[in-house]
């Protein structure tokens, strides 16, 4: 595997190489090539970051013309705002490190025993697990706030109270006890995304020819075969999936007000970053504060996707 890596490597730098000798035609030809990539990465991700990270140095209502503050947002961010200090801040990391690892691992074990059976009932299968991410806010509301609904009418609390165990209904959802439990399990549930596909995708094209070979070289059993194997030949799967559960465990912040029906959440016990930033964005209008905020959460994003391309990109 190493060698190929890096018969991969030495083709590309004598492509590159041959570009840069190339005439000018062929170098034309690759400009208007990438021009679309380029514009529409600036327009959707690379101006919206400016933007965002120039509002948080202003004071912003939206009204009034942005006045410029300075650092003052993230100072107010570090100091004074308890509330992100003592409630936001743990219950999105404690949310993001279970939530993260345990869909990516729950991603990969379900895309691994897929690949396993015939394409007719994986099919069925894969669909069934990916439907959950795609209509996550209708299940929500459907399934899981009347499993857990505070009255009798909820289907816990009925099982729960025929059942001799409780004496009076659980307000699950309006509980911080309950609540931030409830947004993991949900969370997990709906874990199978674009990622599962990718490492679903990537199993499924790994050359089958390498497990004989694994085999006759001393591979015994499934685990090693996964390990020895499997990985290394998907890693950029792997790489992508693991980009997205980060992702999306940080900003995955609408379950805790879509189960409580409030933001902030009762006693902020399922408040997370995405939804403090929706606290100030669009309900008291902060927008500076808001912004910077914002950056916040792109930082610890940029932070954890590069210990993921650490471990899963591609080294030399």
């Amino acid at each position: 595997m190493t060698d190929g890596i890096k018969l991969r490597h030495k083709q590309i730098f004598a492509k590159t190489e041959k570009f840069k000798t190339g005439s000018f035609s062929d170098k034309l030809s690759v400009f208007f090539l990438l021009l679309p990539y380029a514009f529409l990465f600036s327009m959707f991700i690379a101006i919206p970051v400016a933007i965002a990270i120039g509002l948080s140095l202003t004071h912003f209502d939206v009204i009034q013309t942005p006045n410029f503050v300075g650092v003052a947002n993230y100072i107010t961010i570090l100091t004074n705002d308890n509330i992100f200090i003592r409630y936001v801040l743990p219950n999105t990391f404690i949310f993001a490190l279970i939530v993260g690892p345990g869909g990516y691992a729950l991603s990969f074990f379900f895309a691994w025993m897929l690949s396993q059976i015939q394409a007719g009932p994986r099919t069925v299968l894969a669909l069934c697990l990916y439907t959950p991410s795609m209509a996550g806010g209708v299940f929500i509301s459907i399934i899981w706030q009347t499993l857990f609904s505070g009255d009798e009418a909820g289907y816990i609390n009925a099982m729960l109270l025929n059942w001799g165990f409780i004496d009076a209904p659980i307000q699950f959802l309006q509980s911080p006890d309950y609540l931030m439990s409830i947004m993991i399990i949900v969370s997990l549930w709906s874990a199978m995304g674009i990622g599962f596909l990718a490492m679903l995708a990537g199993i499924l094209n790994i050359n089958q020819e390498l497990y004989e070979a694994g085999y006759i070289d001393g591979i015994s059993n499934r685990f090693q075969e996964v390990v020895y194997i499997t990985i290394p030949s998907m890693k950029p799967q792997m790489l992508f999936g693991a980009v997205m559960a980060i992702v999306g465990a940080f900003q995955n912040g609408a379950i805790g007000v879509a189960l409580s029906g409030a933001n902030p959440t009762p006693q902020y016990a399922g408040q997370l970053i995405i939804n403090h930033i929706e606290d100030y964005g669009f309900i008291r209008y902060e927008m500076g504060y808001a912004a910077a905020l914002s950056v916040v959460l792109l930082i610890i994003i940029m932070v954890f996707s590069k210990v993921a391309y650490t471990l899963f990109g591609e080294k030399d």
